[in-house]
């Protein structure tokens, strides 16, 4: 073997050096921002299901303050009813007992000051199934992104083992698509049709 021909066989080991290293440094980069998209879709499903929770607990809470206004109010119904036949003397007392009744059905259709008359249990429950709506959207985004990069992953893997540099081209264009999904997860800005 002559020199020159062994100072081209090390340049072209270099270069495939350059390659691989290359290579494995966009496959770290990959694996990142897989880990990065991984944390944004448990957090979303785990946001959706805490505020699907919440949500459910606010709505059982408003149908037992509806339950005990209906109640207040159909013994305030009845009393009035009796009021008619009461004696003058008892008249006094059950006047009060009508218009404690009555207050109390006012207190559970809004309660401001605690946040847990109807009106505000309503509003509450609101917020939190729009939060829930909203993590439910951002969770596809983030689904398809750790597929994307998944794949990414193994196509820049096999370019290291089989040499073959075009797989490197298509693992970097699944591997933009993988972050701008991710990244749409995060914000939301783009709405693509059956995502979500």
């Amino acid at each position: 073997m002559k020199a020159d021909e062994a100072g081209e066989l090390m340049d072209g080991e270099k270069s495939d050096d350059k390659f691989k290293t290359r290579t494995a440094i966009f496959i770290a980069v990959l694996a990142m921002l897989l880990a990065i998209t991984g944390l944004g879709g448990q957090n979303a499903a785990k946001e959706a299901t805490n505020n699907n929770i919440f949500a459910s607990n606010l709505y059982a809470f408003y149908q037992a303050k509806n339950i005990r206004q209906t109640s207040f109010a159909l013994a305030a119904d009845a009393l009035e009813l009796s009021l008619g036949t009461a004696a003058p003397e008892a008249k006094a007392e059950i006047q009060k007992k009508i218009d404690a009744y009555r207050k109390n059905v006012a207190r559970y259709e809004s309660e401001p000051e605690t946040q847990e008359g109807k009106k505000e249990l309503l509003a509450r429950a609101k917020v939190m199934e729009q939060a829930r709506d909203h993590a439910l959207k951002q969770d596809p985004y983030f689904d398809y992104a750790e597929v994307l990069l998944q794949i990414a992953i193994v196509l820049a893997s096999v370019a290291i083992v089989s040499g073959i540099s075009w797989l490197v081209f298509g693992s970097a264009l699944l591997g933009v698509l993988g972050t701008l999904l991710m990244i749409n997860g995060f914000t939301l800005l783009v709405a693509i049709p059956g995502m979500g």
